[in-house]
C-alpha cells in the first residue's frame, strides 16, 4: 500500500538526516525501499495518467517540510537537511504531519495563503487529509465528470433517433476527423438508410470513408435498467 503524504514527512527528513544534499530522485527511491513499494504501486498514476502517484507524494512531502523550514533546497529538485530539521529530528517525533508542521510561522503563512485560495478547507480537515493537493483537484475532476456524463446521458436517453445519429457523427468530426461537419461527416436520413447512420472522412482527400451505426439499448441488470448510447 502507497503511504499518504503526512506518512512518508518524517522518513523524507530522516531520508537526509545526515546532511548530505540529495536529489528528490534519490529519496523517492529511498524511501520505495523503505516501504517495500512494488513495480506496480511504483507505476500507479494519478488520475489524468500525467504523474506517478508514489512520486508525486513524496514531491508534496518536501513541499511542505520546505515550506516549514525543515529542508531547504539549493538546487533544483534537490533536498538538503537544514538547522530547524535538525533540531525536530532530535526531538525524536513519532511522526510529522500537518498539525506538526503548524508550529512553524512558515508554514502557517503558507497554508494562510492557500486557505485564501480554497476558503472551504479548515485546518481539520487538512490535518486529517490523506491526499495531496494535486490528488484533491483530480479526484474532483473525475466526480463531475462523472456527474456530467451521467447528466448527458439522461439527455441523450429521450431523443428522436434521427438526432442522435446526427449527434455521433458531430462527436466524431468533433474528435478529430478532417474537415467540417458539412465536409467531412453528414447523418444520413432516418429512413431508407439500409442500416447506414452516418459517415465521415477519415483524412482530408476524403479517401478513407467510415460508415457509422449509432445504437441505443437499455441493459437489465439485477432488477435495474440501464441505457447506454454507442456510435460505431
Amino acid at each position: 500500500m502507497i503511504p499518504d503524504y503526512q506518512v512518508l514527512m518524517l522518513p523524507l527528513l530522516e531520508a537526509v538526516s545526515d546532511g548530505a544534499e540529495y536529489k528528490l530522485n534519490d529519496i523517492v527511491e529511498k524511501l520505495a525501499t523503505r516501504f517495500n513499494i512494488t513495480a506496480k504501486e511504483r507505476a500507479e498514476l494519478l488520475p489524468s495518467g500525467q504523474t506517478f502517484l508514489f512520486g508525486n507524494r513524496v514531491g508534496w512531502a518536501r513541499t511542505y517540510l520546505k515550506k516549514s523550514g525543515l529542508i531547504d533546497a539549493p538546487r533544483r529538485g534537490t533536498v538538503l537537511l537544514t538547522k530547524r530539521g535538525r533540531e525536530v529530528l532530535a526531538e525524536k517525533p513519532s511522526k510529522i504531519d500537518v498539525k506538526f508542521l503548524r508550529r512553524f510561522p512558515e508554514f502557517l503563512e503558507f497554508q494562510s495563503s492557500k486557505k485564501e485560495d480554497n476558503e472551504v478547507h479548515s485546518h481539520a480537515q487538512v490535518e486529517k487529509n490523506e491526499e495531496t493537493p494535486e490528488e484533491l483537484i483530480e479526484s474532483g475532476y473525475l466526480r463531475i465528470r462523472k456527474s456530467l456524463e451521467q447528466e448527458i446521458l439522461s439527455k441523450l436517453k429521450p431523443v428522436h433517433p434521427a438526432f442522435f445519429e446526427k449527434i455521433v457523427v458531430e462527436l466524431l468530426v468533433k474528435m478529430g476527423y478532417d474537415g467540417s461537419i458539412a465536409e467531412a461527416g453528414k447523418a444520413t436520413k432516418y429512413s431508407n438508410d439500409e442500416g447506414i447512420d452516418g459517415i465521415i472522412k477519415e483524412d482530408k482527400l476524403g479517401l478513407d470513408v467510415i460508415y457509422i451505426q449509432a445504437k441505443r439499448w437499455k441493459v437489465l441488470l439485477a432488477g435495474q435498467s440501464y441505457t447506454n448510447s454507442l456510435g460505431h
